[in-house]
């Protein structure tokens, strides 16, 4: 799917999908894929049952709702920003509410990584809690624009991991920050620039614990649209084994 947005400096095109992979029973993963209002995020739901599916599916409903109108161009980074972190924290307590009135749900929460480019702008606002991930290519560098909410990236930050020892790791899949949770903190958010030609990815841990930041760039780095893109990202995590749920939002700017 390519769309272009007339109505901003830059236009951008995109394309998503989602996929159970080749392990596990469901996909409790989730996106977000709305062009005309400019926002896009993946979420990654965990949880006993069909928890983990209901956690990510209400955090993206939640997203979708305070969006469905593309943020005025008159407004600025900080300020979406700020709506974007109270969206996050109107989702953490959608996900409680709804396990607090179901059993089967209690425990179940998601990660959330969404991205909205603003009108008139070269800039992108990204919000982000847990261990699903946004990249930007440009000019053939990939750079990750997250940091994972997780115990492995705690302690690499305090020099007692490396980064190859972390991605392999035993405890790399825990969590220390996730939606769902009374105790969660605040997601982060960040402003970061767009230029023509960017290609902009959010992924769920389905994506990169199959494939290292190199196959990533190797294969955003083709010549074709974005459809094409997530298509290969998505067959490249099933060939190495599609261990988990596996879902790719990939958004590509260009100058209008």
């Amino acid at each position: 799917m390519v769309v272009p947005d007339p109505a901003a400096l830059m236009n951008w095109s995109s394309a998503g999908v989602t996929d159970r992979g080749r392990r596990r029973a469901r996909n409790e993963d989730a996106l977000l894929l709305r062009p005309h209002a400019r926002i896009y995020a993946v979420a990654d739901g965990m949880g006993g049952h069909a928890a983990g599916n209901v956690a990510s599916q209400t955090a993206i409903e939640v997203l979708a709702a305070a969006f469905e109108r593309a943020p005025s161009p008159r407004i600025g980074s900080a300020t979406l920003a700020r709506r974007l972190l109270g969206v996050f924290n109107d989702a953490n307590h959608a996900i409680l509410e709804h396990a607090a009135r179901h059993r089967e749900c209690a425990g179940m929460g998601t990660t959330l990584t969404a991205m909205v480019p603003l009108a008139g702008s070269d800039q992108c606002v990204i919000g982000h809690v847990g261990d699903s991930r946004a990249y930007r290519l440009r000019a053939g560098e990939l750079t990750q624009l997250t940091r994972d909410h997780t115990w492995v990236q705690q302690q690499v930050d305090a020099g007692m991991l490396t980064f190859a020892e972390a991605r392999h790791h035993p405890l790399a899949s825990v969590l220390s920050r996730v939606l769902g949770t009374a105790a969660v903190g605040p997601a982060d958010t960040l402003v970061v620039d767009a230029a023509p030609g960017d290609i902009f990815l959010l992924s769920t841990d389905g994506l990169t614990t199959m494939l290292d930041d190199q196959d990533v760039r190797e294969l955003l780095s083709q010549p074709v649209p974005p459809a094409e893109l997530t298509k290969s990202l998505i067959d490249a995590a099933n060939e190495r084994g599609g261990l988990d749920n596996t879902t790719v939002v990939v958004v590509a700017s260009g100058r209008g």
